[in-house]
């Protein structure tokens, strides 16, 4: 599957840092940026996190939710959100399941970061899938979209 702009979001749920499972229809009525990265504790993943993770205000303040998705299991992702401090979720993705469902895998399995912006009625209003995993999305760019839909 390949969703993209336009499309109804997938709903999920996994488990999470925060100690429960978290669903994306849980947050119906607020936009959500859903985060794929390819590891915990990689350079780039970290340097990505991080970014939103000092900005976290800017998403907060137009009431979005981000939700960071990969393959590790929830042991790894305490340890990395506990080392950098992130205040936002990471979802533990292991069967890469969610990753399918929206055509973030590449073509040896591994998640190729990408990042979906879900509108509160479940719409896909932004959809980018990295070829090469050196760059990301910046929080002046995520956070222009999530103003374009007020």
């Amino acid at each position: 599957m390949n969703v993209g702009v336009g499309d109804r979001a997938p709903d999920f749920e996994l488990p999470g840092t925060s100690g429960e499972r978290l669903s994306l229809s849980q947050f119906a009525g607020k936009p959500v940026v859903l985060v794929f990265y390819p590891g915990d504790d990689t350079p780039v993943c970290t340097r990505q996190l991080t970014s939103y993770n000092d900005e976290l205000n800017r998403f907060d303040g137009l009431g979005a939710t981000v939700l960071g998705i990969s393959p590790q299991d929830i042991d790894s992702h305490e340890r990395f959100a506990a080392k950098h401090g992130f205040s936002f979720p990471l979802l533990a993705d292991t069967d890469k399941a969610v990753a399918s469902l929206y055509g973030t895998l590449g073509p040896l399995g591994f998640t190729r970061r990408s990042v979906f912006i879900v509108d509160g009625d479940g719409v896909i209003r932004y959809a980018h899938r990295a070829i090469a995993g050196l760059t990301f999305r910046s929080v002046d760019e995520l956070v222009g979209v999530l103003e374009s839909l007020r």
